[in-house]
């Protein structure tokens, strides 16, 4: 039996979706089981037989976490926490969603899981002291970085960048960040995949798809793959900018490629090249 965690999120209904097709036995929750009350926690799974517990919640609102760590913190660190230790006292394993923001983004090579952690936002804080307490109080846990996630479940890069080149006559986009878009589908295929073999490879795993780019790199292609699937018609013109041009509160990663041999090695997983899985995604909109 699997509970997962944050089910109406972008990932969780994702793998609600997939673990719904499979013969697996599974039940969902959000909101309504508080991650910050460890006795909420232990209420709800009292009596059930739980192998596993999927975390896919998280406060996710970057620029919004600098002015709200403590509640970002409460969720990111603390719930994951309460929901690490609720797995141990079980004997469940824990999988546990993370991100490439518990680096500090300055890299020039893909970062293994090895890497020290070194955030540099309030939102990456929280999440690497939330990976710190899966590890210590679940030993069963796999703790998986992810980047750049989109999805039809939720906003998302993808989404907006096909909203705005349908309104506006030009729009720009940073051209000095790297990373790895991720087609949560993908990401959700993965922790279905750790589940069904019923792996016991513990640790951290990165998994984001294959290959890198910026995020103007990537909005030029949504556009190139939106028009040539009908769901684009007007011209926009995407122009690069630098993240110097674009102010945030947050200081964003300029690296942000993570390093897919370890779960390649030990887990089997081959990601796809990100623009397979884009087109695939976009298909998906276009014939939903």
């Amino acid at each position: 039996m699997i509970w997962l965690i944050g089910n109406k999120g972008m990932l969780g209904q994702e793998l609600s979706n997939i673990l719904l097709q499979s013969d697996i036995k599974f039940f969902g929750t959000d909101r309504e089981v508080d991650i910050r009350n460890p006795a909420t926690l232990r209420a709800y799974s009292a009596g059930k037989s739980i192998d596993w517990i999927i975390n896919c919640s998280a406060y996710t609102a970057v620029d919004k976490a600098e002015e709200e760590e403590d509640i970002a913190r409460s969720i990111n660190a603390l719930g994951a926490g309460n929901i690490a230790q609720v797995a141990n006292e079980i004997g469940a394993t824990m999988i546990h969603i993370s991100t490439d923001y518990v680096f500090n983004g300055g890299g020039s090579k893909p970062y293994l899981e090895s890497d020290s952690v070194d955030p540099q936002s309030a939102y990456g804080r929280t999440k690497a002291e939330g990976e710190a307490l899966v590890a210590t109080l679940c030993p069963q846990h796999f703790i998986v970085r992810t980047a750049w996630l989109y999805g039809k479940y939720g906003p998302n890069f993808v989404t907006t960048m096909l909203k705005l080149m349908k309104e506006k006559t030009s729009i720009s986009v940073v051209n000095d960040q790297y990373g790895t878009p991720t087609w949560a589908y993908d990401l959700a295929m993965v922790i279905f995949s750790i589940v069904t073999i019923n792996s016991d490879k513990y640790g951290i795993y990165h998994f984001t798809n294959a290959g890198e780019t910026t995020w103007f790199e990537f909005a030029v292609d949504i556009q190139c793959f939106g028009r040539e699937l009908g769901l684009l018609n007007q011209g926009c013109k995407v122009l690069s900018i630098t993240s110097s041009q674009y102010p945030s509160k947050v200081q964003r990663p300029a690296w942000s490629v993570l390093s897919k041999e370890k779960i390649i090695k030990d887990l089997g997983v081959t990601p796809p090249e990100w623009k397979t899985s884009l087109k695939l995604y976009l298909m998906g909109i276009k014939y939903s």
